[in-house]
């Protein structure tokens, strides 16, 4: 059974960059697709970005995010991260990774606070 560890989050000012990592276990993460979501309180959670698996790498980004994060993976590592930067209030949420299409596994993920 997969289990994800998210880290990275913070306390970050609109402008401002944080870079998440979330570290996986299991064989399979190599050949597995990946996404970073994201969840509001009291909304629903939603993709922010995905990679593809097995070596293509391939990546799809939420219109809301597009040209300022960057998803990336070290499939040595089992790690997958995601690099934001020019940060703004509504970006403000927990962080999660888990599989792409998602499995129902979640870690505990991460807090990212945007704020002056």
């Amino acid at each position: 059974q997969v289990q994800f560890v998210e880290s990275g989050g913070g306390l970050a000012q609109p402008g401002g960059s944080l870079r998440l990592s979330c570290a996986a276990s299991g064989s399979a993460f190599s050949i597995r697709a990946l996404g970073w979501y994201r969840q509001v309180s009291g909304k629903q959670r939603e993709l922010v970005a995905r990679i593809g698996g097995g070596g293509g790498g391939s990546t799809n980004y939420a219109d809301s995010v597009k040209g300022r994060f960057t998803i990336s993976r070290d499939n040595a590592k089992n790690t997958v991260y995601l690099q934001m930067n020019s940060l703004k209030p509504e970006d403000t949420a927990v962080y999660y990774c888990n599989y792409f299409p998602r499995s129902s596994q979640w870690g505990q993920g991460t807090q990212v606070t945007v704020s002056s």
